[in-house]
């Protein structure tokens, strides 16, 4: 097993593709803490892996609460003992607005979960990676940090943010034995993110849903959107020994949506 006796905190694993991300790294060894704002979710997905013989908690947290995100690495640390692995996924997108429209408070919240939460929590983890000079931390940003879409100012900045930090992560852990990655996904429509996001830019722009997605995936090369499991693929390899020489990089798993 690539991940036998590690243990994973994965964030906004509720669902999508954080569940399918908790549920792949448990079928490799590690011990998942689940997490997310929703109750019932979460203890489904933990449910799933114990019932498959892995072994899982959850946590009830909202990340944009500084004290939530200290009582997630506390509740790792209590159940499995230490943390090796830090999945930064859980994410919002904020309001489909034009820029000129969003407000400061959306604005807000949006960095306060997909940016801030995330130095948070790698900030509640180091010291003991650095320490077992050993650990990997990976953040799930997005192409549209690389390819900016119309009405996603804040997700957009929040992404293209989280990308910076994980080079500047790198670099400070690199010598400490810690590797620090970014994977971006592409157009995972299976997702309830995803579908929301359609019926919303579908409602702004008048359109039929069924255009809005194809309009979407013509622009990928593969000609199709990307799975959850395909995602949780390419997380498993940028946080297990098999990608050992990988650090400060971002994956696109996106089907040639992008070329950077």
């Amino acid at each position: 097993m690539l991940l036998a006796g590690q243990v994973a905190i994965v964030t906004g694993s509720g669902r999508g593709i954080g569940r399918a991300i908790a549920r792949r790294f448990a079928s490799e060894g590690a011990a998942v803490l689940v997490t997310a704002r929703t109750e019932t979710e979460i203890r489904a997905v933990a449910a799933d892996i114990q019932s498959s013989g892995g072994r899982a908690t959850a946590v009830t947290a909202d990340l944009a609460q500084t004290e939530d995100c200290q009582k997630i690495v506390a509740a790792a640390r209590a159940a499995f003992g230490a943390v090796h692995i830090l999945v930064n996924n859980g994410a919002i997108y904020g309001p489909v607005q034009p820029a000129e429209q969003f407000s400061v408070r959306d604005w807000d919240e949006v960095m306060a979960v997909n940016l801030r939460a995330p130095l948070l929590l790698a900030q509640q983890v180091l010291a003991e990676m650095y320490e077992r000079q050993a650990g990997a931390i990976l953040n799930i940003a997005t192409v549209g940090a690389k390819l900016a879409f119309g009405l996603s100012a804040a997700y957009t900045a929040s992404k293209a943010g989280l990308i910076g930090l994980t080079r500047v992560l790198a670099a400070e852990g690199a010598r400490k034995g810690v590797r620090v990655n970014a994977l971006c996904p592409g157009p995972v429509t299976e997702t309830r993110m995803s579908k929301d996001l359609t019926r919303q830019f579908s409602a702004y722009f008048q359109s039929g849903t069924d255009e809005t997605l194809k309009q979407l995936i013509d622009g990928v090369l593969q000609g199709r959107p990307q799975t959850a499991e395909e995602i949780a693929s390419a997380a498993l390899f940028l946080v297990c020994d098999q990608s050992r020489a990988v650090t400060g990089q971002t994956l696109n798993v996106d089907g040639g949506m992008v070329f950077y």
